[in-house]
């Protein structure tokens, strides 16, 4: 009986420990992938650029006497084509447009593969709906031309006018063609070239360099990889390339641990927009937030001459008035918030506009109530 009461309580004790370690174990909420968090250097996309001519359009082109590039660049391709222009001759062309194609060479691409490409209009055409994209060369910021570009456009938007109204939706001026683009030229890659590699990560944090060192070591073994900063790290490569391959399969997948990051409140000022995140901590403060406004209003007045005078002229004045109104702003005590949710709040309770909440936050920063980076974007 005394072994079983002792038995009993061993297992009360083992199931309290296992809660107890259950409630203090760290979340894996904030666990990611390495890829998530870092990149291989040298393995990116690359953008690509060119100019070409759209034809086939509804009567929507570029109107040659406000783009004359236009017509310039349809003499280059007729002349490239054995046809020539007589000098001097008005071609009053609307079913061309002159435009700017660019794309995205992702990495690892071959001759042969095709890719999506963007088709801008660079004149004045007022619809790219229905045309066609002449072959055009896209070229990368070396001057090669890596890829070749053609095909039919697709515009999502629509138009119409007819006595003096117009509708539109969505934009007609810009359109795409999906797989538009044949690559020509593949871009080198530093994956199977000397005996290191590099990742970058996607913000500077030595905890995060530190963790992707960690997690790689674990993995591939002691000294596989160490941190060069807060954003480089180096990994030691394999000798062969097919073993390089799986060696980056292996790593990618790897889970790290990523901390809080530091505290920081973005500020749009053009829109009014405030992001903050999880981390913004506020201080005890009183903070007085009243309101002006100022009204102007504008009158017409007329003028008129007296009925006997001559040379007299009929004058429109405008009369203004202006008026001041300020509201008394009352202070209020700001309670310190550790929380996102607590900041939310004690924010709420000011009753300010986005606009006012700009200064509001400024000026809390510089009174030290606020833990927290600003950057204004």
């Amino acid at each position: 009986m005394e072994k079983t009461d002792k038995l009993l309580h061993t297992l009360i004790a083992l199931a309290w420990l296992l809660a107890t370690a259950t409630m203090w174990c760290p979340q894996d909420a904030s666990a990611a992938r390495l890829k998530e968090v870092a990149t291989v250097q040298g393995v990116r996309s690359n953008p690509l650029v060119g100019y070409g001519l759209v034809v086939g359009l509804d009567g929507t082109g570029d109107q040659t006497t406000s783009a004359p590039f236009t017509t310039q660049s349809l003499n280059a391709m007729l002349q490239q084509m054995g046809v020539t222009v007589p000098p001097g001759t008005n071609m009053q062309l609307k079913n061309v447009a002159a435009v700017m194609v660019t794309a995205q060479l992702p990495p690892f691409a071959q001759p042969g593969q095709t890719i999506d490409i963007n088709v801008s209009s660079l004149g004045n055409a007022k619809s790219l709906r229905g045309g066609t994209l002449i072959a055009t060369p896209l070229k990368g910021a070396d001057g090669q031309v890596y890829a070749l570009a053609q095909g039919n456009l697709i515009v999502g938007g629509a138009g119409a006018s007819a006595g003096g109204s117009k509708v539109q939706i969505n934009h007609l001026s810009a359109g795409r063609v999906p797989e538009g683009a044949t690559v020509e030229r593949a871009v080198p890659t530093p994956l199977n070239q000397g005996d290191t590699l590099q990742l970058d990560l996607n913000s500077h944090d030595f905890n995060t360099a530190r963790e992707v060192v960690r997690a790689i070591n674990a993995r591939m073994g002691e000294n596989t990889a160490w941190a060069v900063d807060g954003r480089v790290v180096r990994v030691r490569m394999p000798d062969a390339g097919v073993s390089r391959v799986s060696f980056m399969a292996d790593i990618e997948n790897l889970d790290i641990a990523i901390a809080s990051p530091a505290a920081r409140v973005v500020i749009n000022a053009r829109t009014g927009s405030v992001v903050m995140n999880q981390a913004v901590t506020l201080a005890q403060c009183a903070v007085a937030h009243g309101s002006l406004s100022v009204t102007i209003s504008s009158t017409p007045q007329v003028s008129q001459p007296n009925a006997l005078s001559t040379g007299g002229q009929t004058v429109v004045t405008e009369k203004s008035d202006i008026s001041i109104t300020q509201q008394a702003g009352s202070i209020i005590q700001m309670p310190a918030g550790t929380k996102l949710a607590d900041v939310v709040k004690a924010l709420n309770s000011l009753g300010a506009t986005p606009q006012d909440l700009l200064a509001i936050l400024q000026a809390m920063k510089s009174a030290g109530a606020l833990n927290a980076e600003l950057e204004v974007i």
